[in-house]
């Protein structure tokens, strides 16, 4: 144990967490940045990144069901943020079968079962382990908010007007989604492993959402923020709620990767 303590890694930590907010800010944008650059590099067709960020998201739901099933307890999982995540899914599956039809589809409609699932399970099953008073972030203050927006802003395309209205909804709805699980991970000062390896997920997913969005700006030298036929600010709308999300689960990845690489079984989401 006390070579794990004094491993290069933890010593790393050690070295960032004693830094000023100004140090640590500049060491989260260049790795971010670091990051993308290899991406771009290795990754030839950034399509492939959306592909990544949504198996990413089955990964991390399966691992939730593997915690349901095997430990018989949903203690620390918000059903709030299961039940907007199948709202949003079901919205883009619909979607993107009516739209396109392609694997996105196949892996949308897969997560939306799985996260079905999760659901029942939360609701009937397991419903004595079930903790409403720590998941209590009020759902409409989400939902309400991102349909005004999709309706003002949304994509400009050959689609009919309501699936154009109803992509844009359920990217704003994803942007927001994991709240009530931070929420009750911030009540609760403690995540267990499988939920926590959920939510890591969950920030992986997002990021190499965020990186196809980000190179393809870059690539087009900002061009591809206004192409025409889009709208006249739904995509830079759209990055920004992916960016948004991405900073909203940065935190928790940071504590997520802490804890893992000093060993321990739950993430401590408290400073020391």
């Amino acid at each position: 144990m006390g070579r794990r303590r004094s491993s290069p890694v933890n010593k790393l930590f050690g070295w960032v967490r004693r830094q000023s907010m100004k140090v640590k800010a500049f060491l989260a944008i260049t790795t971010v940045l670091c990051s993308l650059a290899a991406l771009r590099l290795v990754v030839k067709d950034h399509n492939h990144f959306f592909v990544a960020s949504e198996a990413t998201h089955v990964a991390g739901t399966v691992v939730l069901i593997y915690k349901l099933a095997t430990q018989k307890t949903c203690f620390g999982l918000s059903l709030k943020t299961q039940e907007l995540t199948a709202i949003f899914l079901a919205v883009r599956t619909y979607c993107s079968f009516a739209m396109e039809g392609n694997i996105h589809t196949v892996l949308d409609f897969a997560t939306l079962v799985f996260t079905l699932w999760v659901i029942y399970m939360i609701r009937f099953k397991l419903k004595s382990t079930y903790t409403p008073e720590l998941d209590n972030l009020v759902i409409y203050y989400m939902v309400i908010p991102c349909a005004v927006l999709s309706i003002l802003i949304h994509p400009n395309t050959n689609h009919a007007y309501v699936s154009r209205i109803l992509w844009a909804f359920c990217v704003y709805l994803e942007s927001v989604s994991v709240l009530p699980q931070l929420r009750l991970i911030q009540n609760a000062k403690m995540v267990e492993p499988f939920t926590a390896h959920y939510v890591f997920a969950l920030g992986v997913a997002r990021f190499l959402g965020c990186a196809h969005w980000m190179i393809q700006v870059y690539d087009t030298s900002g061009k591809y923020l206004f192409l025409v036929g889009t709208g006249h600010i739904w995509l830079p709308t759209a990055l920004l709620a992916e960016i948004v999300q991405t900073f909203v689960l940065a935190d928790f990845c940071y504590y997520y990767v802490k804890s893992v690489m000093n060993g321990q079984l739950l993430v401590n989401l408290v400073p020391v």
